[in-house]
């Protein structure tokens, strides 16, 4: 289901046709690095997990993380969109492009429009952005995208530690006081 489209891009849900491209972006070694290691290794694994989290998050919230399409070629370039987490007081925004699709600006441009849609139409309050200390592409994009930083810690029963960020859309501001 197409969700939002941009000049350049078209974000849609994820479906179980999406696992090859899925897996190969979750094993790629920017994300086991920045993100962590899923542990998916086949395409059975691949679809599952598309299913019991995105596909579920979208029926249950109204919302996932969305496959990123280059609208010129339908190229998956990457994902896109929200996650609700239980270490998080609030829903938060996640991107990842394969390395291929670095440096063109498609992680911003997918971003923005996440953000706009959070805000605009699904009337978040606040979207939470996270990312490893030094994943400095990801940490400033979250300050481009107008998140400011929140705290360095640790999620849920993680031991590396992650910067949050936070946009608070009804105060006006872009700054949370204590989460």
């Amino acid at each position: 289901m197409l969700v939002l489209e941009t000049p350049r891009l078209r974000l849609r849900t994820l479906e179980t046709d999406d696992a090859p491209f899925y897996l190969a972006l979750i094993n790629d070694p920017s994300w086991i690095e920045h993100i962590g290691d899923k542990g998916i290794r086949t395409l059975e694994e691949a679809r599952a997990n598309i299913v019991a989290g995105p596909m579920q998050m979208q029926l249950r919230l109204g919302y996932s993380l969305y496959l990123v399409e280059r609208r010129a070629d339908d190229e998956p370039l990457g994902l896109c969109g929200l996650i609700s987490r239980d270490t998080l007081p609030g829903t938060d925004i996640g991107y990842a492009l394969r390395p291929a699709h670095w440096g063109h600006g498609y992680a911003f441009e997918a971003a923005s429009a996440v953000l706009a849609h959070a805000r605009d139409r699904l009337g978040l309050r606040r979207l939470y952005g996270i990312t490893s200390p030094d994943n400095a592409a990801s940490n400033a994009m979250l300050r481009k995208l107008g998140l400011q930083f929140v705290e360095l810690t640790t999620l849920g029963l993680e031991t590396r530690l992650t910067n949050v960020y936070c946009v608070d859309f009804l105060a006006g501001k872009n700054q949370v006081n204590g989460r």
